[in-house]
């Protein structure tokens, strides 16, 4: 009795509302209906994450160690019935899966997915992506996340395959030193589910495929890339199907408004991080302000506030002037470069301001901003000198 009552008070922990952009990110993509594989060292939390996450869905979850089951485990068992020249020979899903669809709704947690062999991943893939165990079609209510530990550190660990990998949102799972500490405190952080403001359903979807189909028209050799690094197959990379992920993914994120760091990683996970990162520079130049506008009405102008999409904007400005040159326009562009000039960093605004000088035509007056940008060019004219030398 004295035992169980010792456990009993280590077990008594509470939680606490605390930023955690990777249990946020997982919170995301479960909420997306996505399967989701988190990588991470062994002994860092991922099976306990996993069992917040359930409590905080509802859900019961049930554990499969992938790498102790036989394919027939995941592909069903043969069972002859009366007549199995007119029936048939149906295959019977496994025990788990049975109270899956009985319950109607859960978390499946495939563990332990690297040390897997190929035959077992192999039986996996119509599991993740078409939710059948056998005969048995798993219920929408199913929600599927697994782990996976590098190769390196897997016991008799495999490379996974690329068909089972590419069904995937990857996601590294590390561990934060505070979190750890203040957990073993007593405290652990609080998941909670995105919030979906359902006034934005339609314009998040709009959004979301405007940037993916953007990107992949001027990028048509983004669309599939299969790695040719056998590690790399084994993790996130672009296809049809993960850009479908991806996109789902962001129409989830701009909906629940998520933190840029969130949807980096999300899309990254999705579709790796060379063509994720294009997507989300892409995803800023969808929201840059048109240089045209700007240029009708440069008193109004509200500028980014990052420097390298303040550079773009710039850029874009003195390119429309550039287009069509006209007094007025060329002007405007001045005022927008002095208003940049007192709202960011000088140096954006050399390299503009040197450009937009060069179209000046014959019988346009100078401007009187361009006394307010002369200091900055100076200076950096002399900065540039001095590196130089």
């Amino acid at each position: 009795m004295t035992a169980a009552a010792l456990l009993a008070l280590l077990n008594d922990t509470t939680t606490e509302p605390r930023t955690d952009l990777q249990l946020e990110a997982l919170m995301l993509a479960v909420s997306a209906d996505l399967p989701v594989l988190l990588w991470g060292e062994p002994g860092i939390g991922k099976t306990a994450a996993l069992t917040q996450l359930a409590d905080e869905l509802g859900l019961p979850l049930t554990t499969v160690i992938a790498s102790v089951h036989e394919p027939s485990d995941f592909s069903g068992l043969p069972v002859v019935g009366d007549d199995p020249a007119t029936q048939g020979v149906p295959m019977a899903p496994p025990d788990w899966a049975v109270r899956l669809v009985r319950d109607g709704h859960g978390l499946l947690f495939l563990d332990e997915l690297s040390t897997a062999p190929p035959a077992v991943q192999a039986a996996l893939l119509r599991v993740v992506l078409e939710r059948r165990v056998g005969a048995l079609k798993l219920p929408p209510g199913i929600r599927i996340v697994a782990a996976a530990n590098p190769r390196s550190s897997a016991a008799d660990g495999w490379e996974l395959s690329p068909p089972l990998a590419n069904r995937f949102v990857h996601l590294q799972w590390t561990y934060d030193h505070d979190v750890v500490v203040r957990g073993l405190g007593g405290t652990w952080p609080q998941a909670s589910l995105p919030q979906l403001d359902s006034s934005r359903l339609t314009e998040s979807v709009a959004f979301a495929r405007r940037a993916v189909c953007e990107l992949l028209a001027v990028r048509p050799n983004l669309v599939h890339q299969l790695p040719k690094n056998e590690a790399r197959r084994g993790g996130a990379w672009p296809s049809p199907r993960s850009w479908e992920m991806a996109l789902r993914l962001i129409a989830f994120a701009t909906a629940a408004s998520t933190s840029r760091e969130v949807l980096s990683t999300l899309v990254r996970g999705a579709v790796g991080d060379g063509p994720g990162l294009e997507l989300l520079a892409s995803l800023d130049r969808m929201d840059l302000p048109d240089p045209e506008t700007l240029l009708a009405d440069p008193a109004s102008a509200v500028l980014p506030e990052r420097g390298d999409l303040r550079q773009v904007v710039l850029d874009g400005v003195v390119a429309a002037v550039r287009k069509r040159p006209e007094e007025s326009r060329w002007n405007a562009a001045w005022a927008l470069l002095v208003l940049a000039l007192e709202t960011g960093a000088p140096d954006l605004v050399v390299v503009p301001a040197a450009t937009l000088a060069s179209l000046r035509q014959d019988d346009w007056q100078v401007p009187a901003e361009i006394e307010k940008l002369a200091g900055a060019v100076s200076l950096s004219a002399r900065a540039d000198l001095v590196g130089a030398r």
